[in-house]
This record gives structure tokens, sequence and C-alpha cells, in this order.
């Protein structure tokens, strides 16, 4: 094993003196590198085939819901939602009903904040082709400030799931800002 591996270390020195031969080195470098992913630890359950087919439209109205919260405009929040609505709260609580009935929560939430601000990091449109499910993800940091002068800033992981240009689920990660 330690013969195999000198003579690979001194074969690589050589190929590394050519710079003809480097770009030789590179692409079998890169075939080693695909094949030990098929090694992986783990069989993802859902999928791994996912794309970027998402409208931007789905992404606006996905974004446009943030800037809803944080104005405070409940009613536009409400016409991005699916009439029937999925919800994983962050602090672990979960929804599932009508569009009217996730807006009276939230509007309660939101009702006990005299400010909200959204600094969006990061958005990633996916497509599950097979199951034809699209998503937007999005990334962010978020500064609440309530009534009562309390502030609580966090940054967010969401899952925004999209069917017919609706929101009709939606999951949200927390980690408080320190």
């Amino acid at each position: 094993m330690k013969g195999t591996f000198l003579c690979l270390c001194f074969a690589m020195f050589l190929f590394s003196c050519n710079n003809s031969k480097t770009e030789s080195a590179s692409a079998s470098t890169d075939t080693t590198a695909k094949t030990t992913m098929t090694d992986l630890p783990y069989t993802a359950s859902y999928s791994t085939t996912f794309t970027e087919n998402v409208s931007d439209d789905d992404l606006k109205m996905v974004l446009m819901t943030y800037k809803d919260w944080s104005d405070g405009n409940i009613s536009n929040l409400a016409n991005s939602m699916g009439d029937s609505v999925q919800v994983e709260f962050n602090t672990g609580d979960h929804f599932h009903g009508t569009k009217a009935d996730l807006m009276k929560i939230w509007t309660k939430y939101r009702d006990s904040l005299s400010s909200v601000a959204i600094t969006m990091e990061v958005w990633k449109k996916l497509y599950e082709p097979n199951k034809k499910d699209a998503a937007i993800l999005t990334w962010y940091k978020e500064v609440d400030t309530y009534k009562t002068g309390k502030v609580d800033s966090a940054y967010y992981h969401d899952i925004n799931g999209i069917k017919d240009g609706k929101i009709n689920f939606y999951s949200q990660y927390k980690r408080p800002a320190k």
C-alpha cells in the first residue's frame, strides 16, 4: 500500500512538471472526485434532482410576502397564499388549515410589533421535476421591535413551497442573533 502511494506521489510530481500533462492530471482528479461522490454515507429520502426551473414571477411573489410582512400589509401577504396552507413554525408548532385562519394568527402576531426590518441575504429557486414541486428558499436577518419596546433579532431560513403561483407550504427555522 505504501509503495502504491509513493508511486502515485511520484507520478503526480512528474505530471506537475509538464504543463501539457497538467490538464490530463486535472481531468483524472475530476473523475476521481465524481466517483467518490457516489459513495456517500446517506441517500436523500426526498430527492437530489433539483433544478432552478421556478419562474421569476414566483420568486418576486415570495419576496413580496417578506416586504408585505415588514410593512405590516397582511392583506397583500394573504393574496400570495393558497386557499389551504401548511405551516411549520420556528417554535415547532404546526398549522394546516385555511388561509383565513392563518391570517388571523399572523395578524395577531404582527399587531404586537411596531416595526420589522428584514435584510434578505440569499434566495434560491428549487424545482423537483419528478415530483413537480417548486420552492423558494430564503436566508435573512429580521429585527423585530415590539410595541413594548423589546427588540428581537434573529437569522431565519425559510422554505416557501409554491403551487399554482401561490404559497401552499411554509417552513421556518430560526437562529437568534447574538
